[in-house]
């Protein structure tokens, strides 16, 4: 996989959470998906369960990408995000690192980190 197209995965997940789909959100995570979060951990359906009441996001950026390839089937996207949650919030920033894995012809999310800017 090449970092466009990482990118456009990632942002897939993104559009999901300012959408509020959480079908969508749930397509792009293995079923072992790990997130590790300020809040705690999240499995795949705590992830997508954060969309019961709505968008979580309400505008992102993806800055600094860069990709590691750890296998053919294997990569590593690191990431600064700048996000705000609801309209005039004040933006986010965080650091975020997506490991991403191909099953047979998809790439789905296998493990997310999100920290803080500090």
């Amino acid at each position: 996989m090449d970092l466009p197209r990482a990118v456009a995965l990632e942002s897939a997940v993104w559009e999901a959470l300012r959408s509020g789909d959480a079908a969508a959100d749930r397509a792009l995570l293995s079923d072992d998906f790990l997130g590790v979060y300020p809040s705690g951990f999240a499995r795949p359906d705590d992830h997508a369960g954060e969309l019961a009441d709505g968008p979580t996001v309400h505008e992102y950026a993806i800055h600094d990408a860069r990709l590691l390839t750890i296998t053919d089937d294997h990569v590593l996207l690191t990431y600064r995000a700048v996000s705000s949650r609801m309209a005039g919030d004040a933006p986010e920033t965080q650091y975020i690192s997506s490991l991403w894995s191909r099953h047979g012809d998809r790439w789905l999310n296998v493990f997310s980190q999100d920290t803080p800017a500090g």
